[in-house]
């Protein structure tokens, strides 16, 4: 993942009420915050994720805000601070409300305040331990409106103002002087920190934020659970396919399998399979050399500030990203060829861009696979490039149900994509010989992800849907390897307990000892095959350990004192998990072989007295 903010990429922006704002950095625009201000995009662009930033106020003869890092002694102020002793520095006097008498209330030994902690003075003092009912803002809302509006030191004096303006500010305790300055530090202070759009931060933006029904309600410690109990995992190094295109076609040609092939069915806008990418390694594209382009601003000043708050004596370097990326690095002389007697160099149509370790395969049931999601991390499914440098270009392959079940059925799986001469291409318009490249791609890309899903082998199976998971199961479990979890995710838990029930130890038992009459006689390929029946549903010998649990994360609330869980919190599904492994069953029976091994019982005589 990359460890800058990337120019075009997307980023979380982490506001002071906790909420996240999703949005993609684009150069030389403006960023807005809503209430809290807006500032120049290039002021992020190229620098380190999770720093906190405030928003300064407009200098005289500019239009944008400039940004200052805030350090983290001033962001963890109130904890330093609570270490350091009460008492005023000399020569300091605490600041209280008049009229009122806080040296007779205060016992022995017992003494709160409130510290600045820029000035080091005593903003409070008190060691009452109820709050009086009586207290309350003196400052209307006009007057905090026009404060609002000031906008002065990002918030801060608002924030001042409200505390030293409470009538009873010296009859709050410790903890709801923290409470009271916590709630309108999160309502007027201008920071936000720029977080990276991994996949729990996109999880969250998804399930708090927006729809939690987009993504099956499904959160970070079920995403958590699929990925560990399916073992997904780094596959290995690249393999590449023939660059010569030769065997696309060839049936017989069995090849040569390598760890790291998983298998998924994913109804979640593409979020599982954005965390089997991550876990894989294959989700963020690598880095590149950007260039550093000077320029300007649309604005009243000819120079753009620096993210400390400079004095914005010099030009701003905006890092950007190459429009010619994916032309920097040419095709290798293996996979390229001159299709019309022209000089310009084109990908062999025939090529298959996909690699054989560390693959992804998605199986979808509509037209077009529905991954919205890795369009935040710079891929579009919908528009695949094979020349694209990319990771999910060479390791993510998609296959409807249609093409799995029945290919002969798949137009372009069964379609013969005639071969024209080099003399015949040279007459067609430049649109129709566009067209036969595509189409030949295209089919060459589909015959290769039907032929090697279909042959199997896979080291895993993650599911995600709202399809019932024992139709699922007929058609996924044959094309797994012996030993290969299978984590299946379900918001509710009633399909998961009629597939576990498929695969228990009464129904196997019952499979061996009576197997149904359509199964009598077929061959273990055969019996993987098998469409199953009312009794038995699917062959209950070919998955072990079937098993369903749930996990839920409680928020608590950790206070000296205080320490308790929160009695609130989103409701929606509860979500389940099944997990299972694939195995092969024995041929024939199973019998116990070795030597009889029997223990002679020595019999003790009957003493004589």
């Amino acid at each position: 993942m990359h460890a800058l903010v990337q120019p075009n990429g997307w980023v979380a922006l982490k506001l002071p009420s906790g909420n996240l704002r999703v949005l993609q950095v684009t150069p030389n625009t403006t960023i807005s915050l809503g209430k809290y201000g807006s500032f120049p995009s290039n002021l992020i662009i190229d620098r380190p994720f999770h720093f906190t930033y405030e928003l300064q106020d407009k200098r005289p003869g500019e239009d944008f805000n400039r940004l200052r890092i805030v350090p983290a002694s001033e962001l963890y102020s109130d904890i330093l601070s609570s270490d350091t002793s009460t008492s005023p520095p000399e020569g300091e006097t605490p600041i209280t409300n008049d009229g009122e008498d806080i040296e007779n209330a205060i016992p022995a030994g017992i003494e709160y305040s409130l510290v600045d902690p820029e000035s080091g003075a005593v903003v409070a003092r008190t060691d009452r331990a109820e709050l009086d009912a009586s207290a309350r803002q003196t400052l209307s809302i006009d007057e905090i409106e026009a404060l609002k509006k000031d906008g002065t030191d990002a918030g801060r004096d608002l924030i001042a103002k409200l505390m030293l303006s409470h009538t009873a500010i010296d009859q709050k305790t410790q903890y709801s002087l923290a409470k009271y300055k916590l709630l309108k530090t999160k309502k007027y202070i201008r920071r936000f920190s720029v977080l990276p759009m991994d996949v729990p931060t996109l999880a969250h933006y998804q399930l708090e934020v927006k729809d939690s029904s987009k993504i099956l309600d499904m959160r970070d410690e079920m995403i958590a659970l699929l990925g560990c109990w399916a073992n997904i995992h780094f596959g290995g190094e690249d393999q590449c396919e023939n660059e010569d295109a030769q065997g696309i076609d060839d049936e017989h040609k069995e090849p040569e399998y390598s760890p790291g092939r998983w298998l998924a069915v994913d109804d979640t806008g593409g979020l599982l399979v954005t965390a089997m990418a991550e876990r894989m390694g294959i989700l963020y594209p690598p880095e590149k050399e950007a260039k550093d382009i000077k320029e300007a601003m649309p604005s009243t000043s000819d120079t753009l500030p620096n993210a400390d708050g400079g004095n914005g004596s010099s030009n701003m370097e905006v890092v950007v990203q190459s429009q010619n990326a994916a032309e920097s690095e040419p095709p290798s002389k293996a996979t390229r060829r001159n299709s019309h007697g022209d000089s310009k160099a084109r990908w062999d149509d025939l090529h298959v861009p996909f690699v054989r370790s560390n693959t992804l395969t998605v199986i979808h049931a509509n037209q077009q696979p529905n991954l919205t999601f890795l369009r935040d991390y710079g891929f579009d499914i919908t528009n695949p490039n094979p020349t694209s440098d990319h990771p999910l270009a060479a390791h993510l392959m998609t296959i409807s149900w249609l093409q799995l079940v029945e290919p002969e059925l798949d137009p372009t799986y069964t379609s013969n994509m005639p071969n024209v001469s080099l003399e015949e291409l040279r007459t067609w318009k430049a649109n129709r010989r566009g067209t036969y490249h595509r189409k030949r791609r295209r089919w060459a890309r589909v015959r290769h992800i039907i032929n090697t899903t279909r042959k199997g082998e896979f080291s895993g199976l993650v599911v995600a849907s709202t399809m019932d998971p024992i139709s699922i199961m007929r058609y996924a479990v044959p094309l797994l390897a012996g030993g290969a979890p299978i984590a299946i995710y379900s918001q509710s838990i009633e399909p998961l307990t009629a597939l576990v029930d498929c695969y228990s130890i009464a129904r196997r038992a019952a499979w061996v000892s009576n197997p149904p009459e359509e199964a009598v006689g077929k061959t273990p390929e055969e019996l993987e095959q098998w469409p199953g029946n009312e009794d038995f549903p699917l062959n209950p010998s070919l998955v072990l350990g079937a098993s369903l649990q749930t996990s839920r994360v409680k928020k608590w609330q950790v206070l000296p004192g205080r320490t308790h869980p929160l009695m609130t919190g989103r409701g929606g599904a509860e979500g389940y998990v099944f997990t299972a492994w694939r195995v092969k069953p024995a041929e024939g029976k199973v019998e116990a072989r070795g030597k009889a091994r029997t223990r002679k019982r020595k019999l003790e005589e009957p003493t004589k007295e």
